[in-house]
C-alpha cells in the first residue's frame, strides 16, 4: 500500500510569491486574479510527494499544509 498525501492550502495567508508553482508546476498554479495558490490535484501521485514537501517547506507564509496517511 502506498502512502497518501493530501494537500490543503490557506489562500487567506498566501502572499502569491509563486514558490509552490515554480517548485511543482504539475501540482500547483496561481490564481489569475490575485496570484494566490491553486492546487491542481489535492492528492498527487507518489512521484510528486518529495517535490510537494519541498514546496510546502519553502512557502514563506506556511500556506500549504500536508496531511500524510498510510
Amino acid at each position: 500500500m502506498s502512502e497518501r498525501l493530501t494537500i490543503e492550502t490557506d489562500r487567506d495567508v498566501c502572499m502569491g510569491t509563486g514558490v509552490c508553482a515554480m517548485t511543482v508546476p504539475a501540482v500547483f498554479t496561481q490564481c489569475e486574479d490575485d496570484g494566490t495558490v491553486v492546487v491542481k490535484t489535492a492528492e498527487p501521485d507518489a512521484e510528486w510527494h518529495p517535490a510537494v514537501r519541498d514546496a510546502a517547506y519553502k512557502c514563506p507564509m506556511g500556506a500549504i499544509r500536508l496531511i500524510e496517511s498510510a
